[in-house]
């Protein structure tokens, strides 16, 4: 290939990387107005609104599905190495933490049918809408570490978690403590406490985003403390064995 294709190759290659970076900031903008979105409905057990979110999920599904097509074409034709590697994988790995961040609000959403006429107390819904803000602060600030590409930014998402997870703790200290109290089934009871937990795992999808966008800023992946202690018990029985 003559020198003059080769940069034209190198810089249509990275156009399509900042074309799937747009795509992937679009998918995140979706997940964190459904959010929004989805939680007001909650708080009101709108139903039609539930269903039109539930409706809306389809666009979010396809456009995970065409971008990782042109994630998947985008190795196979351009052989990317090195960083730009690193890059393109990450981007693989962010389509699922995104596409099931909004099949986490689409759950949410299918919920409130069966949330009609469940009383939620002031404090219940004064938690629901703390998890809402603390979830769409998580996703934003793990989707703007990967537009900038800052290590640092990401390396503070798992702080602000922690947030997240003690709402989480209290919401449902609160929802037991109401029930007996509050007019709501036992079925409506554990619906809301499913509910929570769904809160819980957005921040999580958050976390693991701002994990691989630090691998793809210095290609090193974050610490797993599970992934230490099995490698710490294989290290100890290879040792045991020799």
């Amino acid at each position: 290939m003559e020198p003059h294709a080769m940069t034209d190759s190198r810089s249509d290659f990275h156009e399509e990387l900042e074309r799937l970076k747009s795509d992937m900031v679009r998918m995140a903008a979706a997940v964190t107005e459904g959010v929004a979105r989805v939680t007001e409905a909650l708080l009101r057990q709108d139903v039609a609104e539930a269903d039109q979110i539930v409706a809306a999920d389809d666009e979010l599904d396809l456009l995970a599905l065409e971008t990782e097509e042109r994630m998947i074409e985008v190795i196979a034709l351009q052989a990317p190495v090195a960083s730009d590697l690193r890059k393109v994988l990450v981007d693989l790995r962010m389509v699922m933490e995104v596409e099931r961040s909004g099949d986490l609000v689409t759950n949410i959403a299918k919920a409130i049918p069966r949330l009609q006429g469940a009383e939620l107390s002031p404090q219940l819904r004064g938690l629901i809408d703390q998890m809402r803000e603390e979830a769409v602060k998580l996703f934003r600030k793990a989707i703007d570490a990967y537009v900038e590409g800052d290590a640092g930014l990401a390396a503070t998402v798992d702080e602000f978690d922690d947030r997240l997870d003690a709402l989480h703790v209290e919401y449902l200290d609160a929802l037991f403590a109401s029930f007996g109290t509050s007019q709501m089934t036992p079925q409506q009871g554990f619906q809301l406490a499913v509910i929570g937990r769904f809160y819980e795992r957005i921040g999580d999808h958050a976390v693991n985003i701002s994990e691989r966008v630090q691998y793809m800023v210095t290609g090193s992946l974050p610490a797993h403390a599970g992934a230490e202690r099995a490698r710490a018990r294989r290290i100890a029985e290879e040792q045991a064995r020799s």
